[in-house]
């Protein structure tokens, strides 16, 4: 059976604050939990009005703590904003406090704009041209210590901390392969070329010490409701959010608009058709539909769900509905 995890972007909406969205988000994960979803990540993303999930690890440990069984982490840490002692010593944290419930999902982009990287005091070019490196030095941190090693992550050396490398195009599905790492695509928003990125992993994996054959994880765009007409509300706060991307303007998540979409031009629907090709969009039936076709179009051994939703009680019902459906992907 095809497993269920949730992404959460930690969604800052119009009129809300970011004390307001950790709340929310401690209640999806609890919700995720209930339900039997196998997984809650938060992504790195900076200076993005509506995202509130910039210091990934702190907002892990809240979530951790008021969470019991199921996993969390980060879906990613993006690898060229950081040093990879300070990544292993922050998630041999969280592993130590939450023992066997910790995954370190790696992206190699920014989650930003180079403005914004460049404040984040890195050297973006020479971050992501070590991306391979950089990955390597974090597995050495969590492995047993060798004899005369002289840098530790203190807590961190010998927990093994699960690694994933997270991608939106071919390079990361090559580097997961070659690492043998599960591989996690982020078809929510870059859909072209998941079919070829999948090919290229399985086709390409090398066991490791961590994994003995591939796996992969896939994420859709989730906006289920009670009813087809509810759904077709509510996913003009995404829809608008998506515009505000595209403009180089992004924008807190807004409340949703009756009929937003008659009223765009032939590029705007086209940049918003793109973004959302892989959106489990309706009622129960059309979500059960849409992730039994993405699950056999994509043989992936996990789907991850983001719920971009304005309204927190809809949010939780479409998780709700797509628990349900859980069924359908036997």
């Amino acid at each position: 059976m095809t497993r269920l995890s949730v992404l959460d972007l930690a969604p800052i909406t119009e009129g809300g604050s970011a004390t307001q969205s950790f709340k929310y988000s401690v209640e999806i994960a609890q919700l995720a939990e209930k339900l039997g979803y196998t997984r809650y990540w938060l992504a790195e993303h900076h200076n993005i009005p509506g995202i509130a999930s910039a210091a990934t690890a702190v907002l892990l440990a809240h979530v951790g703590a008021h969470t019991e069984k199921i996993r969390i982490g980060s879906g990613g840490v993006m690898l060229p904003n950081h040093a990879p002692l300070i990544i292993a010593e922050q998630f041999g944290t969280l592993a130590s406090l939450y023992p066997d419930r910790v995954d370190l999902g790696l992206g190699r982009a920014p989650g930003t704009d180079g403005v914004t990287a460049q404040a984040l005091r890195r050297n973006l070019t020479a971050s992501v041209d070590t991306f391979p490196r950089d990955v390597l030095e974090l597995q050495q941190y969590f492995a047993d210590p060798e004899p005369g090693q002289r840098v530790l992550a203190v807590p961190g050396a010998g927990l093994k901390v699960p690694l994933w490398i997270l991608g939106s195009s071919l390079y990361g599905a090559e580097l997961a392969a070659h690492f043998g790492l599960p591989y996690a695509f982020a078809s929510h928003f870059a859909p072209t070329d998941l079919r070829q990125a999948l090919f290229i992993y399985r086709q390409n994996f090398q066991p490791s010490a961590q994994l003995d054959r591939p796996y992969v994880m896939a994420a859709m765009n989730l906006q289920a409701a009670d009813t087809k007409e509810e759904a077709e509300v509510i996913v003009t706060s995404l829809m608008q959010a998506v515009l505000g991307l595209a403009r180089g303007r992004p924008i807190k998540l807004p409340p949703p608009v009756a009929g937003f979409a008659e009223h765009l031009g032939m590029q705007e629907k086209a940049a918003i058709s793109r973004f959302m090709t892989y959106t489990a969009l309706g009622d129960a039936d059309d979500v059960s539909r849409k992730l039994t076709e993405f699950k056999d179009e994509t043989d992936a051994d996990e789907i991850i769900l983001t719920a971009q939703i304005y309204d927190h009680s809809a949010r939780l019902r479409a998780i709700e509905i797509a628990a349900a459906a859980m069924s359908a992907l036997a």
